[in-house]
């Protein structure tokens, strides 16, 4: 698969830049101290649905409009940071957003989803059983099936990871969450496009590591479960296209357990008073377990999003009292 080049960055960059400012990246002493290098944090938490994805959704939805006047609205599956993203962008398009989503979802992104005027569908047990409703509903109802990974997702989403590297372009490596994979890919295309050597490494949850696994075993492998308190990462089927993008150019894989992710979600707040999701907190934990690897090394992290409900993050804050 050919990745998006510079060009296509720059104009699916300017498509985001529409519709929301660049967010920042900041260094935290305290957060430096603690992790023994020099810790850059890519705040997308603090991006108009709180999360990177919606400058993927900015990008695919403007792409479709141009290709397919006729489009009236759109269907995909969520856990909900790429549902916002859908919605948010819809509503810029004037189209219909239908989201789908598993049972038991994060109740407060559901909220945040239908606010942002998604129709919401609850439908399976996890992701990987949602998914496959959205062709039934794109049927039904004459909508345009949306994917959760797409190379105009990757090329909106790259646009943060240009915003990183071009403000710290030495950075010795970066970790990275892996849901589906836009938010890697993005970042390989950014880095590859600046030529930079900087090291990519993904994090998954050791509760939803089928990319972890795939990569090892050099093809896709689904895992039976994908049960982790970080929503954004659980998937058990790993999309072909994105493990051949991540093969190509990782380092490598970490995988976390929920009770490290739970400790950088509390981190996060002692030392830089940002609220970060699970997926969000995961490259910090990463980092953290590579605390040797790193000592005095300038390492980048993205918070990929802070849409974590209210109850988890009153455990992870508990956690760490008790501790």
């Amino acid at each position: 698969m050919e990745l998006p080049n510079s060009a296509i960055l720059a104009e699916a960059a300017q498509t985001v830049y529409k519709n929301m400012l660049p967010s920042p990246q900041i260094q935290w002493p305290l957060l430096s101290q603690r992790c023994g290098c020099q810790v850059w944090v890519k705040h997308e938490n603090h991006n108009p649905t709180g999360a990177f994805k919606v400058r993927g959704g900015l990008v695919y939805l403007a792409s479709l409009r141009s290709r397919v006047p006729a489009v009236t609205g759109v269907v995909t599956a969520t856990r909900g940071n790429h549902g916002q993203s859908i919605a948010f962008a819809a509503s810029r398009q004037g189209l219909q957003s239908v989201v789908v989503v598993p049972e038991g979802n994060n109740p407060e992104k559901n909220l945040a989803m239908q606010a942002l005027g998604a129709e919401l569908i609850i439908h399976g047990k996890d992701f990987d059983e949602a998914a496959p409703y959205t062709r039934v509903l794109a049927k039904e109802r004459g909508l345009h099936r949306m994917p959760s990974f797409h190379l105009d997702l990757v090329a909106g989403v790259a646009s943060y990871a240009l915003e990183f590297f071009r403000a710290q372009p030495d950075l010795k490596r970066v970790y990275v969450p892996i849901g589906l994979g836009s938010g890697i890919c993005g970042m390989i295309c950014a880095r590859n496009a600046l030529g930079l050597s900087t090291e990519i490494v993904g994090v998954v949850s050791d509760r939803a590591d089928c990319y972890a696994q795939s990569l090892a075993g050099g093809r896709c492998i689904e895992t039976p479960t994908a049960n982790t308190l970080a929503d954004g990462m659980a998937v058990r089927v790993p999309n072909a296209d994105a493990l051949n993008i991540i093969a190509d150019n990782v380092a490598r894989i970490v995988t976390v357990t929920d009770e490290q992710v739970l400790s950088a979600i509390s981190i996060y707040f002692s030392d830089t008073h940002n609220i970060a999701e699970g997926a969000g907190a995961a490259p910090l934990a990463a980092l953290l377990k590579e605390k040797k690897l790193n000592r005095g090394a300038k390492v980048g992290v993205v918070l990929s999003g802070g849409n974590i409900d209210r109850a988890l993050y009153m455990r992870a804050l508990g956690d760490s009292v008790s501790k």
